[in-house]
């Protein structure tokens, strides 16, 4: 049985503590939280060692793994405290602000034989699940683009932006599908509300591949949606995560074009064919990281979230954030933007 702690009580924590709870491989046996009202709540759970400093609960040597739930300005330092300590991290995304605090959690994981794992929740999803069986066995063609709108109406992080907050999870799903990283990131942002903070940002990455994907992120949409597009040259797959009837629909559409020496010019004929809604899954993705989580220690699987992962993710991060900051600099000089701090 595997001990946990659990850094951070505030919105992801409790969930955390129900899933590590049904699994039967771990045991959650302590909780830290700053807030008094965050341990107040935590406190209802019998049994639980409850910490007003995470570092102290990190300290416990009858603690073998920690989760970390905390704001992301604290993921390095928990993480790296945890792993010098020889024990296992489930960490929330992204796992750090840079890629050196990356790199230094990954050797130091690697050095002391412990696991090392990012909680990109989504790639334990039913429609990624799919859409990795679709890829794998090559239905979707050579893959072209890949179009995602993730906008809402809040929620404002205090200590990070809505590039930091809501692209890891493409990020993390197109690392997973499509194992490439970009050879070229763009990206612009604006800051409505807070002038360090961009709350709305565009996000293209070009790929060698010749595959482009392209994020629309925004914090100040009056509607919620969560949909991504992706286009091969054989099907093309639309997933609406809030449609809950038909979440994933896969279109048997195309463009075909003739090869150059068979045409006078381009003209490309359009191929309509059936739409299709696969049952998927009707696990929930926080179970199955968990479970992962375990098999993972255990050496029963390789981790898909491993440490490597989710630097890549940070290094997309740091791309897009350079490209975010030239733009909102530039805007500055022609007076049509808050004056530059750029944080996270």
């Amino acid at each position: 049985m595997i001990k946990v702690g659990i850094c951070g009580f505030g919105y992801w924590g409790p969930n955390l503590l129900r899933t590590f709870g049904k699994n039967h491989g771990f045991q959650v046996v302590a909780i830290a939280d700053r807030l008094p009202a965050a341990r107040a709540a935590a406190a209802e759970t019998p049994q639980l060692r409850l910490f007003e400093s995470a570092e102290e609960m990190i300290d416990d040597a009858s603690i073998d793994a920690v989760a970390i739930a905390t704001p992301v300005s604290t993921h390095f330092p928990l993480a790296r405290r945890a792993l010098a300590k020889a024990k296992h991290v489930l960490v929330e995304k992204p796992m750090c602000t840079t890629s050196a605090e990356g790199e230094e959690l990954i050797a130091l994981a690697r050095a002391n034989g412990r696991v090392l794992m990012v909680d990109h929740t989504y790639l334990f999803h039913g429609a990624v699940t799919k859409l990795a069986e679709l890829k794998q066995e090559g239905s979707l063609g050579a893959i072209s683009y890949y179009d995602s709108l993730r906008v809402n109406l809040g929620l404002f992080q205090p200590d990070m932006n809505v590039l930091w907050d809501l692209a890891p999870h493409d990020l993390s799903i197109i690392d997973f599908l499509f194992d490439e990283e970009p050879v070229h990131v763009e990206a612009t942002g604006y800051c409505h509300l807070n002038p360090g903070l961009p709350d709305i940002a565009y996000v293209t990455l070009h790929f060698a591949s010749r595959m482009i994907a392209h994020l629309n992120l925004s914090w100040m949409s009056p509607v919620k949606v969560r949909r991504i597009a992706i286009g091969g040259s054989s099907k093309m797959v639309v997933w609406d995560d809030l449609d809950q009837d038909e979440k994933l629909k896969i279109y048997n559409s195309g463009i075909d074009v003739q090869p150059e020496d068979q045409r006078g010019t381009i003209v490309p004929s359009y191929r309509i064919g059936d739409i299709y809604s696969p049952r998927l899954p009707n696990s929930e993705p926080l179970v199955r990281v968990v479970e992962h989580f375990h098999r993972v220690i255990a050496g029963r699987e390789e981790s898909v979230m491993s440490g490597e992962r989710g630097l890549r993710v940070v290094r997309q991060l740091e791309a897009a954030q350079r490209a975010i900051a030239a733009g909102l600099a530039r805007n500055t000089v022609h007076g049509i933007a808050p004056a530059l701090r750029v944080a996270r």
